[in-house]
């Protein structure tokens, strides 16, 4: 019997599909540029996406929240959204098609019941602009720049203004450091534009200037040169790491507030989304962004310990290599760090475990740690073998983490993985810290075993970026 073919019919709706994407980007685009309204599919970003990846988008989101979610639904919704009067803002439109379709009362008109969820949205002050200079243009720095170009849409937020690097800036170096940006071996091309300007000693981004500045000393450094006050300096050097030190950057001209992208001391060390509402940004002026492991792992933990009750544990972490370690053996300071990175797998010491206590101090002594170096250049894995105050199961742990990543306060750190074929490769250029992976999990009883995934580069950004939002007080109103 002949099998029948809708070949016709399966290209015509593939065509309309793809039409009806390509208008909803352009709203997004239009909301973005025009009122610094972003839209996002359960945190993942729209901003210069194709129409292919916004498909898979609102493919996952369906097989993720067993809803029939449709590109239609989530086009009528922006539509709606681009017809309110709103402020800047960051709105999850998945979530809105989400509950919508959750709503008891269905029949509720679309546009009142958008302008129903967004009602709070209304009461929320816009914030002036924050000054935002770079110290360091290394591997971190460089995805820094990246992420506050893209997202600088209207300027209502963060904006980056300069960079400081050490050493002379002539004509090879702004090459040099142009195309490093433009380019990168792990994450791509930058989608966006940089020329150099050698008379200003500057990058041109996205036709915007960022002044390139060269010091050995932050105090010496006067921003006010450059047009530059009340700035924040994030500090992705490693070079300073104590209260003593980062205070240097407050000595100089123009700026205002420091954030650290390592472990600090003497400083808050803050887990975004886990302890940030503890300190006032009116009274504290240098910050620590912790880790990315330390990122990776204290949203996960902090929902066992509230959950469970965390008795002991011990965190093994499957770590990428970093610039720290050796191209090729030779002589390192650390144990085994001297091996060459590309070739062998390395154990060495995290500390982890105790920067977690600092953003969860019920944690402090329940947890230990060790690390080992494995040869991929990016993303990596966080084994949590924890032993808990009550019992639980696979299913049960799965359906309290797929809450937390729907809903609460840490839907910005953990994304929910319902993928059974996931590596490491697959996880580059997630914005949460935290992939927890589902189908992985192991639970007996008091015993639990988790996988966490993470980018350490990119993942850790968004992080940076969150804090940095929140310190600089410009966060928009955000809907998850």
């Amino acid at each position: 019997m002949p099998i029948k073919n809708n070949y016709e019919n399966e290209l015509s709706l593939e065509a309309k599909s793809r039409k009806i994407t390509t208008e909803f980007i352009n709203i997004v685009h239009d909301l973005w540029y025009e009122k610094s309204i972003e839209l996002v599919i359960f945190r993942n970003s729209l901003i210069d996406k194709r129409a292919s990846e916004v498909l898979n988008l609102v493919s996952y989101t369906k097989e993720f929240i067993n809803k029939p979610i449709s590109i239609s639904d989530i086009l009528v919704i922006s539509q709606y959204i681009r017809e309110l009067d709103l402020p800047p803002s960051k709105l999850d439109i998945g979530k809105l098609v989400y509950e919508y379709h959750s709503n008891s009362s269905k029949k509720l008109d679309k546009k009142l019941f958008i302008s129903s969820q967004l009602k709070d949205i209304k009461k929320t002050k816009t914030q002036a602009p924050k000054d935002v200079i770079l110290y360091g243009f290394g591997r971190i720095g460089r995805l820094l720049t990246r992420e506050l170009m893209v997202q600088i849409g209207a300027g209502s937020q963060l904006r980056l203004r300069a960079i400081v690097t050490r050493g002379e800036i002539n004509e090879s170096v702004l090459e040099k450091r142009a195309s490093l940006l433009r380019i990168d071996s792990v994450h791509g091309d930058f989608l966006g534009t940089v020329e150099v300007n050698t008379k200003a000693k500057a990058l041109i981004i996205n036709g915007t200037t960022v002044y390139m500045i060269s010091a050995s000393k932050p105090e010496d450094i006067d921003y006010t040169k450059y047009q530059i006050k009340d700035a924040l300096v994030i500090d992705n050097t490693g070079a300073f790491r104590d209260f003593k030190e980062l205070n240097r950057h407050l000595i100089s001209k123009g700026a205002s507030k420091v954030l650290l992208t390592a472990p600090g001391k003497g400083v808050p060390n803050i887990v975004h989304g886990v302890n940030h509402k503890i300190y006032n940004p009116e009274l504290n002026k240098i910050y620590s962004a912790a880790s990315c492991t330390t990122n990776a792992i204290t949203p996960v933990l902090k929902v066992i310990e509230e959950e469970f009750g965390i008795k002991k544990g011990h965190i093994e972490t499957i770590h990428a290599y970093t610039n720290d370690q050796n191209l090729v053996d030779n002589m390192h300071s650390k144990h085994r760090r001297g091996r060459a990175a590309a070739l062998n797998m390395v154990i060495t010491e995290t500390g982890a475990a105790k920067a977690v206590s600092k953003a969860l101090p019920s944690l402090k002594d329940k947890l230990t740690s060790n690390a080992v170096r494995v040869p991929v250049p990016n993303g990596s894995l966080a084994i949590l073998n924890l032993q808990l105050h009550k019992t639980t199961n696979k299913e049960n742990l799965n359906l309290l983490m797929k809450q937390h990543a729907l809903e609460g306060d840490l839907v910005e750190q953990i994304k929910y993985s319902i993928d059974k074929e996931l590596v490491s490769s697959d996880i580059v250029g997630t914005t949460a810290p935290s992939i927890y992976d589902s189908e992985a999990t192991i639970a007996d009883k008091e015993t639990v075993v988790l996988y966490i995934w993470y980018d350490n580069e990119y993942g850790y950004t968004h992080q940076v970026i969150r804090l940095a939002k929140y310190i600089s007080k410009v966060r928009r109103y955000t809907y998850y």
